[in-house]
């Protein structure tokens, strides 16, 4: 009898024990389930993010090369034009900057360097800033071209030159609502506008 009722308690002990194994289990495998959750929500918004930060990267580029483009017409300031070369040389996206450090940006380089000393008649000026935008990131150091654009410091520079462009662009209109109202100048302020959303986003984002 007493064989009997320790055999009953043994196989009771095993079957609480292996159901209480099976619970530790089971919300193992829940917190395991919740944490994959919690990482694929976390990675979707990271990558929503980095989109966005990409995305704002391409814009202001193109932003700071229609600006660029509108020297001759409307700034006739060589101090803003000339901010907007290390902008751009900071901003532009990785894989046009690297197309241009590469072979293609030397040949353009080349180009550009013989026209200017041989032919300087036939060498446009509004091809001045340009020119020294591709030699600017065909001969920069690694330092400058790697560490420094890929760093805060980089967009930080980015910040303080859409600063100082937007604050001379209004006093250079004559004032905040003239900025906006003369048909002349609201281009040039959307534009530099956009120069300062994406630094300000990729800042917020590396303090984040």
């Amino acid at each position: 009898m007493d064989k009997i009722v320790g055999k009953k308690r043994s196989y009771l002990a095993m079957k609480t024990d292996s159901v209480a194994a099976n619970e530790l289990i089971s919300s193992d495998l829940k917190e395991i389930g919740n944490a994959v959750k919690k990482l694929a929500n976390h990675a979707v918004k990271l990558g929503s993010l980095g989109f966005g930060t990409i995305f704002l990267e391409w814009i202001a580029s193109f932003a700071a090369i229609y600006l660029l483009i509108l020297d001759r017409t409307n700034w006739k300031t060589n101090i803003l034009t000339s901010l907007l070369i290390p902008y751009i040389f900071l901003s532009l996206p990785s894989l046009i900057f690297n197309l241009l450090r590469g072979e293609i940006g030397k040949w353009i380089a080349l180009i550009a360097v013989v026209l200017r000393l041989f032919f300087p008649r036939r060498f446009p000026d509004w091809l001045e800033l340009p020119g020294a935008l591709i030699l600017l990131i065909v001969v920069a150091p690694s330092f400058l071209a790697g560490t420094i654009r890929d760093s805060w410091i980089g967009i930080l520079i980015c910040l303080v030159i859409g600063c100082y462009l937007l604050q001379e662009h209004i006093r250079a209109s004559g004032g905040f609502r003239n900025s906006f109202t003369k048909s002349n100048g609201i281009s040039n302020t959307i534009g530099i506008v956009i120069l300062l959303v994406y630094p300000v986003w990729a800042l917020i984002l590396y303090i984040l």
